[in-house]
């Protein structure tokens, strides 16, 4: 799929700008003002807006009907914003999913921090965007990753279920193909992410303020949460796990779920959490993201068995790929040896 190609555009434009990486094979210095930056902060905003979907993107979200909102704050779900600066708690259900992108270290053997800067807040700002599209609140940014919630009180369980899936399974993909593919090019290696998501019922979840004063955030009590996280880590390199109760909201997709022991050949691995004296066993499954993509209604296969986006009869965008590369070509003339023409 080419749904994040704007934001490739921008990744790729960082490597090439990096005086570090072009000078590999030469000596520079950067006691001696060598090291000039190929991009700032005011680049990136330029590049990749914090408020706006890049083209390729935005063609997505589209083709779905879907349009992200903007108007969120970090750690602060709008149904519960309310809680802050207070001592009251409520109970409401939540999906709570951890993504986690592993591997980006290897980027300081190769570029600059400023580069790596650019690109990790590149990939972050396409998984932020992305998650926005299928109606996620970003409650927490954890190094590359993310802590997001699903589900609000105008939305049903089962389709805050269904986008939350959606999304992990559409930024999978762009990990593990996508972003992979460039990677590999640049040498750098054993990029990937790892996903855990679980559900919490109105019985099972707190929602209440933690912290003191501004150093706080509207937050979740619950062992479905806690849950999400720990399934994470049981997750294989872009894999998915998810709780027992996203599988019990998506009856008819059950052909996608398989406890994570028939994986690890342990059945130890089967529950991700017990409370014997209730007799109460908790299954974790891996989630088969990619059979799921190819099952969407958006998605098309190719004769190379690679995913393409379903597109609508629409005039093509020939400024698109001019308009969005022109700030990035703007900031890293230097370093491509542009001249301007007197």
């Amino acid at each position: 799929m080419k749904i994040f190609e704007d934001y490739l555009s921008t990744v790729k434009a960082a490597m090439a700008a990096d005086p570090k990486f072009k000078n590999l094979n030469e000596s520079w210095n950067p006691a001696k003002g060598e090291l000039r930056k190929a991009f700032d902060a005011a680049a990136l905003g330029l590049a990749v807006p914090e408020e706006r979907l890049l083209p390729s993107l935005e063609n997505f979200a589209s083709e779905l009907g879907l349009k992200p909102d903007f108007n969120q704050k970090l750690g602060l779900h709008p149904d519960h914003a309310h809680l802050k600066h207070t001592d009251n708690i409520e109970n409401d259900y939540i999906i709570s999913m951890f993504v986690d992108i592993k591997g980006s270290t290897n980027l300081f053997k190769r570029y600059l921090p400023q580069t790596v800067w650019i690109i990790t807040n590149t990939i972050q700002r396409a998984a932020i965007h992305t998650c926005l599209i299928f109606g996620g609140y970003v409650h927490r940014l954890q190094g590359d990753g993310l802590f997001v919630y699903f589900g609000d009180k105008n939305t049903s369980t089962q389709l805050s279920v269904k986008r939350a899936l959606q999304f992990a399974g559409i930024f999978t993909y762009f990990v593990k193909t996508d972003l992979k593919e460039l990677f590999n090019e640049q040498g750098i290696e054993d990029i990937y992410t790892r996903i855990g998501i679980d559900l919490g019922y109105d019985r099972d979840v707190v929602w209440g303020m933690a912290g003191i004063g501004e150093i706080s955030e509207v937050t979740t009590c619950s062992l479905h949460t806690s849950l999400a996280s720990k399934m994470q880590s049981s997750a294989v390199s872009n894999g998915i796990v998810v709780g027992d109760h996203i599988k019990k909201e998506v009856p008819e997709l059950s052909e996608f779920f398989t406890p994570v022991s028939q994986r690890t050949k342990n059945e130890n691995d089967r529950y991700i959490f017990r409370i014997q004296d209730d007799n109460w066993n908790y299954t974790q499954f891996d989630f088969a993201w990619l059979s799921f993509l190819k099952k969407q209604d958006y998605i098309a296969t190719d004769l190379q068995g690679v995913l393409q986006l379903k597109h609508k009869a629409t005039m093509p965008n020939f400024d698109r790929n001019i308009n969005n590369l022109a700030p990035i070509a703007a900031a890293s003339k230097p370093f491509y040896g542009f001249s301007k023409e007197s």
